[in-house]
């Protein structure tokens, strides 16, 4: 009887399409899914079949930290997917489960503790100092995406890894290069390869090292032999861009404050408030265009009223598990009084994001010192004009018109 229930309640599989929304507005058909139900099933852009849809907050934290889902097999399947090119590395970390996916992991946890953070906060300070130096100097208009809001993650993601300054430029373009669709595949492709490279020379040079930035701590831990040099490189060239999300987050937090300055002011008036309206922000911002990796069951789950195969496809959606209202209240509104959150903008489990503390970090430098040191800044263009990426799984502003 049980299983006949649950088989009842399985629902109709919905298209996902990869739309190119307008800035930050919700995806109409996630909030569809959502009020579905908590588990749904959909087909994305790409890859093969169906897949299941978690949108509720706490089936959301079951899927990412229970090991009766995997990551290992999905290198095997063509799922249904937004990217229309998968091509997964073998013992990549994003498709370990543990114990392998643990071992890699610790090899670069201690920069990425509040500690490792602390370490590079007043080096970051002062960068991002000498970035809004330049940007009044310069004088309005201004396109704050690039002289502050990109160039800044990329910097203090290098202060980090242990990049020395002279060789900061050249990783500045590989970046843009392997993340910007609009250089072509072959450039991006390109110059991941040369940022691959140059950090197997890095990490090579520094197996003998006691210092603690990223690089150092893979060089050691390869020396050690607790990683292999493959894995070392991998994991440094994966954190090296996934810096650069905080472009993407920053710019849609201050896309929302200038086109609601009577947040910006809030902030200006009651700095006290500022770490706390940074995690809003962080919950309420749509981050994706759709889902990131999937999940294999490895076997049968009952999850929100239906059963789960052992083999099935499973998606969680972190956007739609931070607008639950059982667990934020009017949870399209933005509340700098909500109290710190349970959200999952970075994730949450054994694949949530390691570099979640420095982007918080990063997030609280830029708005705290825009706000403090260009009091007039506004919106040179209505926010509706600002123009967001497109063709992209990360959204955010491609540039960010300001004056002052």
């Amino acid at each position: 009887m049980w299983e006949e229930t649950l088989e009842q309640t399985v629902p109709p599989v919905r298209e996902w399409p990869a739309a190119d929304l307008p800035g930050s507005d919700f995806d109409p058909v996630l909030a569809g899914l959502m009020r579905e139900g908590p588990v749904t099933r959909i087909s994305l852009p790409n890859g093969e079949g169906w897949a299941w849809l978690v949108t509720r907050h706490d089936d959301v934290r079951t899927v990412t930290g229970d090991p009766r889902f995997g990551r290992e097999a999905v290198a095997d399947r063509q799922v249904t997917r937004f990217a229309r090119h998968f091509v997964p590395a073998r013992g990549a970390v994003g498709f370990l489960d543990p114990p392998e996916h643990t071992r890699l992991r610790r090899a670069v946890a201690a920069a990425f503790t509040a500690r490792g953070v602390e370490r590079v906060r007043e080096r970051s300070r002062a960068l991002l100092h000498g970035l809004v130096d330049a940007l009044l100097e310069a004088g309005p208009p201004a396109d704050l995406v690039e002289a502050v809001l990109r160039p800044f993650p990329i910097a203090v993601t290098c202060e980090l890894m242990g990049v020395p300054a002279a060789d900061r430029p050249r990783m500045h373009t590989w970046t843009r290069l392997v993340l910007s669709p609009a250089h072509g595949a072959e450039a991006g492709e390109r110059a991941k390869h040369e940022m691959t490279a140059y950090f197997a020379g890095l990490v090579g040079r520094r197996a003998d090292s006691v210092a603690e930035d990223v690089t150092s701590l893979l060089g050691a831990a390869v020396g050690r032999g607790e990683i292999t040099r493959d894995e070392a490189v991998g994991l440094a060239v994966l954190l090296q861009l996934g810096g650069d999300a905080v472009t993407d987050n920053s710019g849609q937090m201050f896309h929302l404050l200038l086109s609601r300055p009577e947040l910006a002011e809030r902030l200006r008036a009651e700095p006290e408030i500022r770490p706390r309206a940074v995690d809003e922000m962080l919950r309420w911002i749509p981050h994706r265009n759709a889902v990131g990796l999937a999940r294999i069951a490895l076997e049968d789950v009952e999850l929100g009223g239906v059963r789960i195969r052992a083999g099935d496809a499973v998606y969680v959606s972190y956007l739609a598990a931070n607008r639950d209202p059982e667990v934020f209240p009017d949870p399209d509104t933005v509340d700098f009084s909500r109290g710190p959150g349970a959200h999952v903008s970075f994730g949450f489990g054994p694949h949530s994001c390691p570099g979640a503390l420095l982007a918080r970090m990063e997030a609280e430098l830029l708005v705290g010192t825009l706000v403090d040191r260009v009091p007039g800044l506004r919106a040179a263009v209505p926010p509706e004009d600002v123009p967001f990426k497109k063709g992209t799984l990360i959204r955010g502003p491609e540039a960010l018109p300001v004056t002052w």
